[in-house]
């Protein structure tokens, strides 16, 4: 009986042993390997995340939240991005889960003789810029919009500029200044000018025209877009935590280390209409490149009147494009009042800029950019039949480069490393890695907007028309998009120039 139990002691003894073993070789892989930041940054209990996600695809239907019912993006949405990331199938079986019978769901209406790949054609190249030194042309439709470096961290910054060079897109600076690693990883860069003028600005705050003119200099700064507004925060200017403004970030926005960041609500050098043009006419001579603006719309009165007013001086004083955001735009920081009650969101925003322009025969002149959470390719393609010339995305990248919306963004706490300035917490987040993971997920992106189109019968996404996408209405039947905004004139299809 004593020679059991010593035997079964010994055993017992055996196992903890190779158990610790066991966790020690596993806490070492996962400490060394760069494929997954979560198992990174938290060695072996971080593996749950998967088990329990896995279990979860067999426990949601009867306890939790089901694939389409989270906000502010769903299960559904997130996993497209993340396995267009990882450059896997999004191929699906058995049926959607998508509920077609909500009032405003977007239906694309299939030809009965769709495109064959023989006749695909690559995507049209749009120029920016007739009137600069330096016109700005580009194919791709979809690019990366702006996030600064301070809201998100320096592996995040680099992986999406190296990995927007590999795609061949561009990358908004976002409002925090030009940082090495925007231009180490090689991109096309749009270098966003926010109400603070960070990176451009004096001791007073004041646009400094030598400075602007130092990073017009830099010839991967393509274009310059004045900040107006952003989706998340109309009204309000841009917010940076103390604990985010490191001695680095303070140096590249030229501020002071270790306070909030706050900006001004607006630019102080813009207080109407003709200000604006004023202000965009004066960067443009300054860099000699494409300039423009972006803006949350809440009403149209201020661009009917800007039209009105680049009419009377002339069409090279139009901005070269219009980036337009939506009410439920993306942040790092900002009240909840805004973020949740103001603005206009994209699906009546966007069809409005474009009517808008097109009654004054602007549209030519001045390219539409929309922005808001545009993160898969139906999106983008309904983007696209409303008359946006580009689309611009920041939280898709952002799920593409490991981002699980933990909402920690203003925390300094992101477990992903995207959001943060610790660097245990940025560890896990391998630029390398992370790059080919943004290449894939836009590759993604122009593979199944191009699947869209030519299922609607065009050659190429440009191509798409609002009489190509359906919208469900309160009885339940559908109406085409150019019966709901039917103000629609496409400049290919008419006279006016401007």
């Amino acid at each position: 009986m004593l020679t059991l139990i010593n035997v079964l002691a010994q055993l017992f003894v055996f196992l903890v042993g190779l158990g610790i073993l066991v966790i020690a070789i596993v806490y070492v892989l996962d400490r060394v390997q760069k494929k997954h930041a979560i198992r990174r940054n938290f060695p072996v209990i971080g593996r749950f995340r998967y088990w329990f996600e896995h279990l979860g695809e067999f426990f949601r239907q009867y306890f939790f939240a089901l694939d389409r019912e989270e906000m502010p993006f769903n299960r559904a949405e997130r996993s497209w991005v993340y396995r267009a990331a990882k450059g896997e199938d999004n191929i699906v079986a058995f049926g959607s889960t998508r509920d077609l019978r909500p009032v405003g769901t977007v239906i694309f209406v299939n030809c009965a003789f769709p495109t064959l790949k023989k006749d695909a054609v690559d995507t049209t190249e749009i120029s920016l810029g007739p009137f600069t030194d330096s016109p700005y042309t580009t194919q791709s439709v979809f690019h990366i919009s702006g996030m600064s470096y301070g809201a998100i961290s320096k592996p995040a910054v680099l992986a999406l500029s190296n990995g927007a060079r590999r795609a061949g897109i561009w990358m908004n600076t976002g409002e925090g200044g030009l940082a090495p690693q925007h231009l180490e990883g090689g991109a096309d860069l749009v270098f966003q000018i926010g109400t603070a003028n960070y990176g451009v600005r004096d001791a007073e705050g004041n646009l400094s025209d030598e400075r602007l003119a130092a990073v017009a200099a830099h010839e991967q700064v393509r274009m310059f877009e004045i900040k107006l507004s952003q989706g998340a925060k109309p009204g309000k200017g841009g917010i940076l935590p103390a604990e985010k403004v490191t001695e680095e970030i303070a140096n590249i926005r030229l501020i002071a280390p270790r306070k909030d960041s706050i900006s001004p609500n607006r630019h102080r050098e813009v207080n109407s209409e003709s200000d604006l043009l004023d202000f965009i006419g004066r960067i443009r001579r300054i860099t000699g490149k494409p300039t423009g603006f972006k803006a949350v719309v809440g009403n149209y009165d201020w661009l009917e009147t800007l039209c009105s007013q680049i009419k009377t001086r002339g069409i090279e004083s139009a901005p070269d494009f219009i980036t337009v955001d939506s009410a439920d735009g993306g942040t790092g920081a900002a009240p909840m009042s805004l973020i949740d009650y103001m603005g206009l969101p994209i699906k009546e925003s966007l069809p409005g800029v474009v009517d808008l322009l097109n009654r004054h025969g602007l549209k030519d002149r001045i390219k539409v950019i929309a922005s808001g959470k545009l993160i898969t390719p139906a999106e983008v393609a309904w983007a696209i039949c409303v008359g946006a010339d580009f689309v611009v995305c920041a939280r898709g990248f952002m799920f593409a480069l490991g981002c699980i919306q933990a909402l920690q963004c203003h925390k300094n706490t992101c477990p992903t490393g995207v959001t943060t300035h610790d660097p245990s917490l940025q560890r896990g987040l391998d630029p390398t890695d992370k790059a080919g993971r943004v290449r894939e997920y836009a590759q993604g992106i122009r593979k199944e907007v191009g699947v869209i189109a030519h299922s609607c019968g065009v050659t190429e996404p440009r191509e798409l028309r609002r009489a190509h996408c359906r919208v469900v209405q309160e009885d339940g039947a559908t109406i085409p998009l150019d019966q709901l905004f039917p103000d629609e004139l496409r400049v290919d299809e008419t006279t006016a120039s401007g």
